[in-house]
């Protein structure tokens, strides 16, 4: 197993170098500028991105794994301690709770300013 395990961090390394390396052998202006149809680009390629979009899809992420983590919940409470599985599932809540509130207070998800 641990054979496997080299190779598999032996060919990552030698591809991870490889991809940083070869991007420096003939760097070209025109294949680094944005291409858009075979016209000159009118404007710049990177779009200001608004930070209160990015919040929010941080905070749908964080409470979507926040469910993803509890939905085996009522099946965990069949087990042979289920008072243990009860008091991690409520540190979780408590813990995502207590990070909404806080980003609330801090004004991360109003929109008008």
């Amino acid at each position: 197993m641990s054979l496997y395990t080299l190779i598999a961090i032996l060919i990552s390394t030698i591809l991870v170098t490889i991809s940083f390396w070869l991007p420096m052998i003939n760097p070209d202006t025109e294949k680094l500028s944005p291409y858009e149809c075979g016209f000159d680009p009118l404007g710049t390629a990177r779009l200001p991105y608004s930070m209160r979009f990015f919040l929010v899809a941080i905070l749908f992420l964080l409470f979507d794994l926040e469910i993803a983590l509890l939905l085996p919940t009522p099946w965990a409470t069949q087990l042979s301690s289920p008072t243990l599985t009860l008091t991690w599932a409520s540190i979780i809540l408590i813990l995502l709770t207590l990070g909404f509130i806080y980003e609330w207070l801090q004004g991360g998800l109003e929109w008008a300013e």
